[in-house]
């Protein structure tokens, strides 16, 4: 589970000690050598944030874009043929253990001419009210954890089919405050540091046979950042530097049906655990050699067993109706997140209108049941055409 190591912090300021002591030596996982998870800080900048995507099983590299290809590729909104637009998503989280956890997430755009846009997002996780205790046992106080990103980001296009877009973040985790354990010399303080995204994506249109469509690739390399901390600037944990590639095949069967088959590959450009003194740890490595390393730092097939795959589809009948699925696919020895995922849309002249259900592939998942619900507007029609008839020469 992503959420482990920052609920664990959170929930009793009386593990920092040992939370400290790890990070001397690198993050310790266990003993437990057949599950080889890769922990990182802040994960909830991995949770899909919007409805659609997470309908169609996560995928999002390649899709069609709108407001929300900030999170999943900004390259997209290059291509965005609005004017204008904003989303706004709500997701309460992990619903089967607790009822105060959500995350929350607006995004949207500003096309400047034909070759550009520029947006920005907001996120911000709520981990519920928690009860702090010393070493004892005794209470210390209450705290609401919470975490949030602001991301900005400018795509241009390069080609009438190619784009490019980088993105910048700040983030900010709040796991416990400024409270102190009066037994040992740790003080929990906020943790801040900052990521930037690049993004490339490349649309044509195509024929798949006698059916007129387009074909979309993909590929956003996400959360490419500085280490984070929450007592120690000694002790710093990766953040999830993420590599996504994915595509995108759509055919308009006639002027009332459309169909999108997507699919993506991710991958954690983080260190692999390596087993030391017969524990599992994550070594203590710069950010540069992490981030090339994660593709050599363990056997051929553990390497394989890190890539996440995720698969969706979406119908449209007259562009006011669509239905959604997907499937999301993780090695068990690196998470075993196994579901599928189901969901609709509704458009109103501007206003979208998107929910998404997750159907976990194993019992007592901690994810079953999540929902997501969006709202997305588009303003001002089809402002400044951003197909393949572009003149990339103005």
């Amino acid at each position: 589970m992503f959420l482990n190591k920052q609920v664990i912090v959170a929930l009793c300021i009386s593990w920092l000690p040992m939370w400290a002591l790890a990070q001397n030596s690198g993050s310790v996982l266990g003993q437990d050598q057949s599950r080889r998870v890769i922990p990182v800080a802040v994960p909830f900048l991995t949770i899909a944030p919007d409805s659609r995507s997470g309908a169609m099983g996560d995928v999002g590299a390649a899709i069609s874009p709108d407001a929300n290809a900030i999170h999943w590729n900004p390259a997209k909104l290059a291509f965005i043929e609005q004017a204008s637009g904003f989303s706004l998503s709500y997701n309460p989280w992990l619903i089967r253990l607790v009822n105060d956890m959500w995350l929350s997430y607006l995004s949207g755009y500003k096309r400047l001419s034909k070759l550009e846009t520029v947006g920005g997002s907001i996120r911000y996780m709520n981990l519920g009210s928690m009860q702090f205790t010393d070493l004892l046992g005794n209470p210390l106080q209450e705290f609401n954890p919470r975490e949030i990103a602001i991301d900005i980001t400018y795509a241009r296009k390069l080609s009438s089919n190619l784009s490019i877009a980088p993105a910048f973040r700040f983030i900010h985790s709040n796991l416990a405050g400024n409270i102190s354990n009066a037994g040992t010399n740790i003080n929990a303080q906020p943790g801040n540091t900052v990521a930037v995204d690049l993004g490339v994506y490349y649309q044509k249109a195509a024929n798949f046979g006698a059916i007129p469509g387009s074909i979309a690739f993909g590929g956003n390399i996400s959360n490419v950042g500085l280490k984070l901390t929450y007592n120690d600037p000694e002790s710093r944990d990766f953040i999830p530097t993420n590599l996504r590639l994915g595509t995108a095949l759509t055919g308009e069967f006639d002027e009332y049906n459309k169909l999108t088959f997507a699919f993506d590959l991710n991958k954690l450009m983080v260190p692999s655990p390596v087993l030391q003194n017969g524990r599992l740890t994550i070594p203590n490595r710069s950010l540069v050699s992490g981030i090339f390393g994660s593709f050599s730092d363990a056997p051929l097939s553990e390497e394989l067993q890190e890539i996440m795959l995720a698969v969706g589809m979406e119908y449209w009948y007259n562009d006011i109706f669509a239905l959604r699925g997907g499937y999301f696919h993780e090695a068990d020895s690196k998470g075993g997140r196994k579901f599928a995922t189901v969901g609709a849309g509704l458009k109103f002249n501007v206003l979208n209108i998107n929910f998404a259900y997750l159907i976990p592939m194993r019992q007592n998942m901690p994810l079953a049941d999540t929902l997501r619900f969006s709202l997305l507007f588009n303003f001002n029609g089809k402002s400044t055409p951003a197909n393949n008839e572009t003149d990339i020469s103005e």
